[in-house]
């Protein structure tokens, strides 16, 4: 059978698919990343929600609605995803992250937006 996937990649969507469901208005996009993430550059439209506070928050993401989840990498976007995908969400990980969105020329906000590096603080 060639259509075996893990659940994984039925969550991964490229970054020029995630930017055809936002022109046609069939995906809420929740960035996942902290604040100074978020304003240095992100996507037009999208809910800054910091991976903390989602749990708490959740209830303001539209169950009705495709969500796509959003970080630099991917990687925190994707835990996020599954979670939400389990509990019944049409839920989506932009694969390779904000970076990836960039790197594919795709358009961020402000227009001289930039994905920065995540500060790690212990």
């Amino acid at each position: 059978m060639a259509e075996e996937q893990t659940e994984t990649t039925d969550v991964q969507l490229p970054p020029t698919r995630v930017k055809e469901l936002i022109d046609s208005g069939d995906a809420q996009l929740i960035d996942v990343r902290e604040a100074y993430e978020y304003e240095a550059g992100h996507i037009a439209g999208a809910r800054n929600v910091e991976l903390p506070e989602v749990p708490s928050r959740a209830l303001e993401i539209d169950r009705d609605q495709r969500v796509v989840f959003i970080c630099r990498g991917g990687n925190r976007s994707l835990m996020v995803a599954e979670a939400f995908a389990g509990d019944g969400y049409d839920a989506h990980n932009m694969e390779g992250g904000l970076a990836a969105w960039a790197e594919a020329g795709l358009p961020l906000e402000p227009e001289d937006g930039e994905v920065v590096e995540r500060r790690v603080t212990h």
